[in-house]
């Protein structure tokens, strides 16, 4: 193994379509199979239920468009610890940094894992979810350790897979379904409706299913051309996951009677119980298990490279810079991994999802703010991509993303609290590691005399 000082030691090698596969895959998890239910309860109109589904959409797409800005001013891996970096300090970056590179990625990826094992069940009756949810972390994370080339193949494989199954789903919902009496026109009642409580709430649930837009960006190094590839990924897969989500909730609505889904975690199965019958549940169930797949293989790979960056500019972390021949992270998806397997077999990965929910979403308001910013103080640095509708776009993303946060410390002040803490703590590590650089550099300038 060799240690790489810099995220461009290996070729680029990721195309645009992978890039975008990444997207995708990392943002169409559980969240898009479950959350209606819950917004059902307060919401009835078919129309508000799906704009929801759009809005959220609009304001991914916003976040989109100003991270692709970032992406082209600077195309290195590693996402908000590059931008945060160089957009504010070193330290903010750090901060964000060190989010991703202990439980930020770990945590979703011991989720989609146990939701795996769970899914299992209904092609393997009797499997069990946490002996599977093991095995399918360690399956996707040797798969990338073989190199970017396999890694990539196998990921697009599964996410192609995923999507086909959806409009599998899509289909039969239309064609064999008995409809219900649901209208999506909007109606004068509507109105009312979007600007109560009740859509802002569904709403903040709803940029959660939305999450990992930004999924490529954490790959830039390795990706071919970024200036232009990467904003056509992050842009173009936003706009197809908005699509289905859209699809896909106006299809459950479509099959399953309101009064079935509200409250419900399975909506997904419910909706597959009214076109496939009985066997629906296997059969979604399927679907989910095998999409998982790709969630998992994408944060398998993007989240290593965070620690990965960190470790070239950090020497107290150079650690996990080390790279493979084939230019893999292998010590960073190791310890991933390591992670991961803890929070599955300690069972805590929930537990730390709602912690770090308001700091994740914190880095990213930063990172968009980061763009307003830089129009500022750099006006005349490159820009090889600038933010579409700016500066309407990054504000509508602040001004959601901020209510999102103050929803968050609202609702649930410990864990936000902890989850902040968390990142500050960061702080600790990131003072040590310069005093031990200085200190170093401090015995060496003694040497030279």
């Amino acid at each position: 193994m060799t240690t790489a000082n810099a995220s461009s030691a290996s070729r680029p090698s990721v195309s645009a379509v992978t890039a975008t596969a990444i997207v995708m895959a990392d943002m169409v998890g559980v969240g898009v199979f479950t959350s209606l239910g819950f917004q059902v309860k307060d919401i009835t109109s078919g129309f508000v239920l799906l704009l929801l589904w759009v809005v959220g959409g609009l304001v991914a797409l916003c976040g989109a468009t100003a991270y692709s800005e970032l992406a082209g001013m600077f195309p290195r891996s590693s996402g908000e610890y590059n931008y945060l970096a160089r957009s504010y300090h070193p330290a903010v970056g750090f901060l964000a940094g060190w989010l991703s590179a202990t439980v930020g990625f770990a945590a979703p990826i011991a989720l989609a894992a146990m939701a795996f094992g769970e899914y299992f069940k209904a092609l393997v009756p009797g499997a069990p979810p946490l002996a599977v949810g093991l095995g399918v972390t360690w399956l996707v994370a040797l798969v990338h350790l073989r190199g970017v080339r396999y890694g990539s193949a196998f990921h697009n494989v599964w996410t192609v897979l995923k999507l086909a199954l959806i409009i599998a789903f899509l289909i039969a919902g239309l064609t064999f379904a008995t409809p219900q009496p649901i209208s999506f026109a909007p109606s004068a009642l509507d109105l009312h409706t979007i600007v109560g409580a009740p859509f802002a709430i569904s709403l903040v649930f709803v940029m959660y299913s939305y999450s990992g837009w930004n999924a490529a960006t954490y790959i830039a190094g390795e990706i071919r051309d970024p200036q232009r590839s990467l904003p056509r990924a992050l842009i173009a897969g936003t706009l197809v996951v908005l699509a289905l989500y859209v699809a896909l909730n106006a299809v459950f609505l479509r099959v399953a009677p309101i009064a079935s889904l509200a409250g419900q975690l399975d909506v997904a199965v419910i909706a597959g119980r009214h076109i496939f019958g009985e066997d629906g549940a296997r059969a979604v169930g399927a679907l989910i298990c095998l999409g998982l797949v790709s969630s998992i293989s994408a944060m398998t790979w993007i989240g290593p490279r965070v620690t990965m960056t960190m470790g070239e500019d950090i020497p107290m972390l150079r650690l996990f810079a080390r790279q493979s021949a084939n230019g893999v992270p292998t010590v960073a998806i190791l310890f991933q991994l390591a992670v991961v397997n803890v929070m599955l077999l300690t069972q805590s990965f929930e537990a730390v999802l709602d912690f770090i929910q308001f700091s994740l979403t914190a880095c990213s308001f930063l990172a968009v703010l980061g763009v307003i910013k830089l129009r500022f103080t750099h006006p005349d640095m490159p820009r090889p991509y600038r933010t579409w509708g700016y500066p309407v776009t990054p504000m509508i993303f602040l001004l959601v993303t901020g209510f999102v946060m103050y929803y968050l410390v609202a609702n649930r002040p410990v864990q936000s609290l902890a989850g902040f803490s968390m990142m500050l703590a960061g702080l600790a590590i990131y003072a040590l590691s310069h005093l031990r650089s200085a200190a170093a550099a401090a015995v060496q300038n003694v040497h030279r005399a």
